[in-house]
């Protein structure tokens, strides 16, 4: 299985996704985006990782999230073996799945969050995705983990999963991308390197580096916050 899911957060303004897998390297594959194009999820039996740079392309430009999603898939001639999410900046979302992708592949969508997903134990791990995000409390990025939390405990893989990432992006704050590229508990792992990355010394040094609304930000480092990279 790989199930992804993207939403963008109105109140923080801020663009994030989550994916995991019974493969390696979900993150590397699956999750693309920055906050002046939004996001893209792309992935299925033979992904295309150009579909999601292409898509990111074109909705920089203005295109929405369905219509890219549109464009993109509609000229590959290998489109049944592949799946792709897509969020816009303005929290529009679209996607497509082909016709050859393994069962169970699907989509469910809500108010700004998509979910998509392939070689499922069920539909009913689309719904559990969904209904983990939406239900979940808390900051944009503990609510998508939820949601791969639920649709693991909805069935997830009979491969079991291997892989898990997350992303999250927006103007006022240094893209935060997690990768766990290989783990017998992937979802555990993410959990754990979200922890420290979001707390202590690192997460004190990344608020002061650029970042789209201050380009040239340079706050001198400080003696817990120096942390370079």
């Amino acid at each position: 299985m790989t199930i992804s899911i993207m939403a963008y957060d109105e109140k923080s303004g801020l663009y994030g996704g989550a994916a995991t897998t019974g493969s390696l390297c979900v993150g590397g594959w699956v999750l693309h985006g920055d906050a002046e194009s939004g996001m893209s999820a792309s992935q299925g039996s033979l992904p295309s990782t150009m579909w999601g740079t292409d898509t990111l392309a074109l909705m920089k430009a203005g295109t929405s999230a369905q219509d890219a999603a549109d464009q993109v898939t509609k000229v590959d001639s290998g489109r049944g073996h592949r799946q792709l999410a897509t969020l816009d900046p303005k929290g529009g979302v679209g996607h497509f799945t082909g016709a050859d992708s393994i069962a169970t592949a699907g989509a469910r969508q809500g108010d700004g969050v998509i979910v998509t997903g392939n070689l499922l134990s069920s539909e009913a791990v689309l719904d559990a995705a969904l209904a983990g995000y939406q239900d979940a409390q808390g900051s944009l990025d503990l609510r998508l983990m939820a949601a791969l939390d639920a649709a693991f405990a909805a069935g997830g893989d009979s491969r079991g999963l291997l892989s898990a990432a997350l992303l999250i992006v927006g103007r006022d704050m240094a893209p935060l991308t997690l990768r766990i590229d290989y783990s017998p508990t992937p979802l555990d792992d993410l959990r754990a390197l979200h922890d420290r990355a979001t707390t202590g010394d690192y997460a004190d040094w990344a608020v002061l580096v650029p970042t789209l609304n201050e380009p040239e930000r340079a706050a001198p480092y400080g003696a817990k916050t120096d942390q370079p990279v």
